[in-house]
């Protein structure tokens, strides 16, 4: 057998609708639970304003 890696990355059904000012403002639990559930890894002891940041980077074109 060989060693292969495996992605968690899922892409659900529905890309998420936010912009960046709910981005901005919402709350660490509710950034936590999108990261879950599209499989991103956003671990360790990293603030809110990271994960803000990391969603609006991932989730935004740079249009928006």
């Amino acid at each position: 057998m060989t060693d292969q890696k495996v992605s968690c990355f899922q892409m659900p059904l529905h890309y998420p609708r936010y912009n960046k000012d709910d981005y901005e403002a919402m709350p660490e639990w509710k950034l936590d639970c999108l990261f879950r559930e599209y499989g991103l890894p956003v671990s360790g002891d990293v603030g809110v304003d990271y994960k803000r940041k990391f969603a609006i980077g991932a989730f935004l074109w740079p249009s928006q």
